[in-house]
């Protein structure tokens, strides 16, 4: 691979994670003169919150995870954020499939599988998951979502959920049959094979960026210390993408803007339970998700997976919360507190205030022994034996704490872009739903930092070249969002459920 190295590069992307090489390959190819160089402090790509075992790997497509679809006070169900999850993962589908066409990434099986997304509930939350399937099933995003109470068909749906269960406790599933699996360490490794192998393009490993600052003129200083030879040098560039995950945060705070003042950061680690076992793992294809407990975390959602890794199925059951002042899996015990500031305390002391519930919970499951772990278990496996399953260390997550003049601080769940005034440097903060919505992600960031170059060149028809539905939302195209589901699972080799051709009014909305 040549050696593609500049000391003032057009672009600066710190982590080599599905963000930070999801957004470099949409700027090379709107723009293939551009120079992008990408520091990361481990050996390889891909392997803090993308690597495999580290991320649910749901392809958040919002089919299951109920958190998204709350209950209004009026007893309905609001399924607004869901829809808006829902097609941003069409967004990637899109991305990935323009990869895939054009040869860029050779088999989709290496990746995305097809695995059916399910919820599933029991006693008092029967009544909600039905009201949340009516409200769903009615939109065309959820067309070929399936409900049922039969004990029977939850059985067919997924085996293992049932067998065992006895009494006539009341159940209830929704299924659809177009979810996926996917392992975002394996195409993490894809876009950035693809991305250094392009003109003007380098990653560098074990380089662990120490200080970005502003320099005269409006560039951007990024010093960087190699791990491996222990020398220090700098690159200056027109802008800084830091996209280093839990990492971020303290990298936001080096770089000193004033749009960064006052957020903090609450890491949350997580701990599966993972089985290997092929005899019990054919018998499961499905994801299949719980109603979190009041005041958990949303990646605290209880969830049985199929997951499929390097050619391997395992199930998956978790996550367990936990906690931990690293910022990230391979980061410090001290990364917590060398990121408190005089301006994030007030923040950081008013969530803790207002979020007792869930400092209650993180408490609860580090106390948890092994034998609590494999009672919540039981409740998605009742036959499940504890010889079967091993302890499978999560990635971290840091959530976003942001400054507010009511409260002092929100704690917010989501992911968060924080930039300079003069779209120099942005930072993404935040988890859930991350990984799977890394296409929308960097559009945002072009939309939101390259305004200019995507409305006075030649961005816009590439870019709607790369995102067919670009400019049109789907939430209300149903037609457009009837091909776009066929056109990407021939691509990308997942099931497709294709409904009726329908005719609908486009929006002038600026984006899916």
């Amino acid at each position: 691979m040549p050696d593609n190295s500049t000391t003032e590069p057009d672009v600066v992307l710190i982590g080599a994670g599905i963000m930070s090489s999801t957004l470099g390959v949409f700027l090379k190819e709107l723009e293939p003169s551009l120079t992008i160089t990408m520091f990361e402090t481990l050996g390889d790509c891909g392997l803090e919150s993308s690597e495999a075992w580290n991320n649910a790997g749901t392809g958040h497509a919002a089919n299951c995870e109920m958190n998204y679809t709350p209950e209004r006070p009026d007893g309905s169900v609001d399924i607004s954020r869901a829809l808006e999850v829902n097609v941003e993962f069409d967004l990637s589908r899109q991305f990935w499939s323009y990869l895939v066409k054009k040869g860029s990434i050779a088999d989709p099986r290496s990746f995305i599988h097809p695995v059916p997304h399910m919820s599933f509930v029991h006693d008092g939350n029967v009544s909600f998951l039905k009201k949340r399937f009516k409200a769903m099933s009615a939109h065309h995003c959820y067309y070929g979502m399936e409900y049922t109470e039969n004990r029977q068909k939850i059985a067919e749906w997924a085996p293992l959920v049932m067998e065992g269960r006895t009494g006539d406790q009341p159940v209830a599933a929704t299924r659809i049959i177009t979810g996926t699996d996917v392992d975002y360490g394996s195409l993490t490794h894809h876009l950035v094979h693809h991305l250094v192998g392009l003109p003007g393009c380098s990653v560098h490993y074990k380089n662990h960026v120490t200080h970005i600052v502003r320099e005269e003129g409006g560039r951007w200083r990024v010093e960087v210390h190699d791990l491996v030879s222990g020398a220090k040098r700098s690159v200056t560039t027109k802008f800084v993408f830091i996209g280093a995950g839990g990492g971020a945060l303290p990298l936001l705070q080096k770089s000193g803007i004033p749009e960064g003042h006052g957020y903090a950061g609450f890491p949350v680690s997580g701990i599966w339970l993972r089985c290997d076992d092929p005899e019990i793992n054919k018998r499961h294809h499905a994801k299949v998700y719980g109603k979190a407990s009041i005041g958990s975390p949303p990646m605290s959602v209880p969830h049985l997976d199929t997951r499929v890794i390097g050619g391997q199925h395992s199930l998956l059951f978790g996550p367990y919360a936990g906690f931990s002042s690293k910022f990230l899996k391979h980061g410090s015990l001290m990364d917590l507190f060398e990121s408190l500031r005089p301006a994030n305390i007030e923040p950081l002391l008013s969530v803790a205030r207002d979020n007792f519930d869930l400092t209650e919970y993180l408490i609860g499951q580090v106390l948890q022994s092994e034998s609590h772990r494999l009672a919540t278990l039981d409740e998605y496996f009742p036959n499940a034996k504890p010889e079967d399953w091993k302890l499978q260390i999560a990635g971290q997550r840091v959530e976003t704490i942001k400054p507010d003049v009511k409260r002092g601080g929100l704690l917010e769940f989501g992911t968060e872009l924080v930039g300079a005034a003069d779209r120099s440097l942005v930072a993404l903060l935040g988890a859930s739903p991350g990984a799977s919505t890394a296409a929308f992600i960097a559009i945002s960031v072009l939309e939101k930092y390259f305004p200019d170059q995507l409305t006075a060149s030649a961005w816009l028809p590439k870019l709607k070249e790369i995102i067919p539905s670009y400019g049109v939302s789907l939430i209300e195209d149903a037609e457009l969002l009837r091909r776009v589901r066929a056109d990407t699972a021939q691509l990308l080799k997942v099931e497709n459920i294709d409904p009726p051709a329908v005719k609908t009014r486009r929006s002038s909305r600026a984006r899916a």
